[in-house]
């Protein structure tokens, strides 16, 4: 039995995937294989940045790649709703394909045969045990809040929705898809050809454009029936932590964050644009959240190259100006 973990990655989030790659070193283990997904091909400093790590690789299967890619294309270009919603934003072609190559997790070659996956904006800050020992007895595990809002994961003005999925089945089932434990060969040819199928006799329309990768994700796994648990949904209230940076009242200890107490599994810098952190990295005094824990992770193994700052930050993200709010309401920006 393999295990591993796996990430989606380019080298637009290299500071992210640095932090995450040295968060898994700390507080996993130096043993624990990593397998990187090509976001697309910018991949220059990822490659600099893996070659000095044993435990750490780049998928290099471009036809498994392209299997998942295909299957992704060919979904979204049977949805006219979603391509005309993205042309009305002046998106072409279909928003975020790479987003969807975490499918090749599932893959029948993949190299691990249960896996954890991270997207790259995580710290990773406790072993996973009790993911890996989850996944002994379900297909697919995840530890998140996402049942909370639907409105991310599926059309919810979709007429079909409740009729595919009833609300008792949304109100637990649902799932952010940053995170989630599974297992490699869960859909096959076969599998993939009847979730086409479904999809293209008018199943499609549930699907939420604005999270394409997400909504695919969900609707597998609930339409395929797989087993699934959600610690958030299962553990007893005192034990349970939250873990997006929304969430302000975490308490740091020794480069580790606790929930009331308890230790959070993993930090999702969800809604945190990669550019703030790039920007971050290279000097500029930006008050992100959890800022410190971040910076200690990016630099850990290179601490003389960790920007000090000694003024007040400024946000990553300021509110419009008043010239700006004018400008928007005249329709001249």
């Amino acid at each position: 039995m393999t295990k591993g973990i796996f990430t989606l990655a380019n080298d637009v989030v290299y500071d992210q995937l640095v932090a995450l790659l040295n968060s898994i070193e700390v507080n996993v283990g130096k043993d624990i294989s990593v397998c990187i997904i090509p976001y697309d091909n910018r991949l220059e400093k990822v490659k600099a940045e893996i070659s000095t790590r044993n435990n750490v690789y780049l998928l290099d299967n471009a036809e498994m790649i392209e299997r998942w890619e295909q299957f992704a294309s060919d979904i979204w270009h049977n949805n006219s709703s979603a391509k005309k919603r993205w042309e009305s934003q002046g998106i072409t072609g279909i928003y975020r394909l790479g987003m969807h190559r975490r499918f090749c997790g599932f893959d029948e070659q993949s190299p691990f045969d249960q896996f954890v996956y991270f997207d790259g904006d995580v710290l990773v800050l406790k072993p996973l045990d009790d993911i890996f020992g989850k996944l002994d007895n379900y297909d697919f595990v995840v530890y998140d809040f996402q049942y909370k809002d639907l409105s991310h994961v599926y059309n919810t003005t979709a007429q079909e929705l409740p009729h595919i999925f009833p609300k008792e089945r949304t109100d637990k089932e649902i799932f952010c898809a940053g995170f989630f434990g599974s297992k490699k060969g869960l859909f096959p040819l076969d599998k993939k050809r009847w979730i086409m199928e479904q999809l293209t006799s008018g199943e499609g329309e549930i699907l939420y454009p604005n999270a394409p990768d997400q909504t695919i994700l969900n609707y597998m796994v609930m339409r395929s029936g797989l087993s699934f648990y959600n610690f958030a949904l299962n553990l007893p209230t005192e034990e349970k932590t939250g873990n997006s940076v929304t969430s302000p009242h975490f308490e740091q200890r020794n480069y580790l964050l606790y929930d009331n107490g308890k230790p959070l599994t993993y930090l999702h810098y969800i809604g945190v644009p990669s550019s703030a952190f790039t920007r971050l990295c290279a000097g500029e005094n930006l008050d992100l959240p959890y800022r410190d824990i971040f910076l200690y992770y990016r630099y850990l193994h290179e601490p003389e190259k960790m920007p000090r700052f000694m003024r007040k930050p400024t946000s990553y993200n300021p509110p419009p100006s008043f010239t700006e709010r004018i400008l928007k309401k005249l329709n001249l920006r």
